[in-house]
């Protein structure tokens, strides 16, 4: 039999990603069994199925799993950022913005080593930007995850890609992780930079030009978007479709890119656009944060003094805590 789903257009079925009930064996987080349950949350200001994967999604489950949902002062959970591994433009100092351009071997190792730093921190759901590159680093992280799920892109673009993405098995379904895919969570776009070498685009406008397209907040390229602008989109996206699931004790990472996660760590360490310019992202090093009592609490800031890609997978993980 079809596993059942509420006649929700989406190809995952059923019960999805269920946690176990038993604590996360991490040497550095132990999570309470309360908050690794699936609730039901409503995302604020939509009932459209195709705009609220969210919504749809917590929908899905609620007939297996009717636990009440946990105040926001009694719930906690993580939230796991990574910018994708080194792609081939990156390796060929291309601007690369929305270019859709796959990972380069180092690419690929960093995104393994990525899935080893948080391999046993929870994961209920997945957020990507729909570009390759993070699709990628999302997807082969995922293979060290000690849950041993399967990452699965949900479809729901059209009626006939949820049909034919339907899957049939309810055992299948609750050993699979849903990945949202949203052109929100995309690079900024760097317009009539997108394609050209960074070092000859700076002997061509000058240095001082280049510096102020890439790293001031609201000054975009020709053509392209200001970081300001990106963070728009991102930030918006976050709170709607992201956020409530924190809010609910569901466990996310969201893989994507140096400037629509500067954007989101603006957000979540109420940085000024001052601060936000000297914020850089490694390639493929995961950062961690707790949600609890309606703050996200840093594990080690990357604006901070920590070392970069410790936090999320040692011992010194719960010294490092900043509000």
């Amino acid at each position: 039999m079809a596993a059942t789903f509420l006649n929700h257009p989406w190809g995952l079925q059923g019960s999805c990603c269920i946690p176990s009930s038993r604590m996360f064996a991490s040497s550095s987080l132990r999570f309470p069994s309360s908050s690794l349950s699936w609730h039901r949350h409503k995302v604020r200001g939509s009932s459209s199925f195709s705009d609220d994967p969210a919504a749809f999604i917590s929908d899905a489950i609620i007939s297996s799993h009717r636990h009440e949902s946990p105040s926001e002062s009694e719930s906690e959970s993580t939230l796991i950022l990574i910018r994708h591994g080194e792609s081939l433009w990156n390796e060929k100092n291309l601007f690369t913005g929305c270019c859709d351009v796959p990972l380069t071997r180092k690419g690929v190792e960093e995104a393994i080593e990525a899935g080893k730093r948080i391999s046993y921190i929870p994961i209920d759901i997945i957020f990507t930007s729909v570009l390759i590159r993070a699709k990628m680093t999302a997807m082969l992280s995922m293979t060290q995850h000690h849950q041993k799920k399967v990452p699965i892109i949900i479809h729901n673009e059209s009626e006939q890609a949820t049909a034919w993405t339907r899957i049939y098995s309810e055992k299948t379904t609750k050993q699979s992780i849903p990945v949202i895919t949203a052109w929100q969570l995309n690079e900024r776009m760097y317009g009539e930079l997108q394609g050209l070498n960074k070092q000859e685009t700076a002997e061509r406008y000058g240095k001082e030009k280049v510096h102020e397209w890439r790293r001031s907040f609201d000054i975009p390229p020709p053509k392209g978007e200001s970081l300001e602008m990106c963070s728009e989109r991102a930030v918006a996206y976050f709170k709607d479709f992201i956020e409530p699931h924190l809010k609910s004790g569901r466990h996310v990472m969201v893989a994507a890119h140096g400037n629509s996660l500067r954007s989101i760590i603006m957000y979540l360490e109420k940085l000024t656009s001052q601060e936000v310019m000297n914020l850089e992202l490694s390639t493929g090093v995961p950062l961690l944060y707790i949600y609890k009592e309606g703050k996200f609490i840093s594990r080690g800031s990357p604006v901070g003094t920590t070392e970069v890609g410790v936090y999320a997978y040692t011992q010194s993980t719960n010294n490092n805590e900043h509000d």
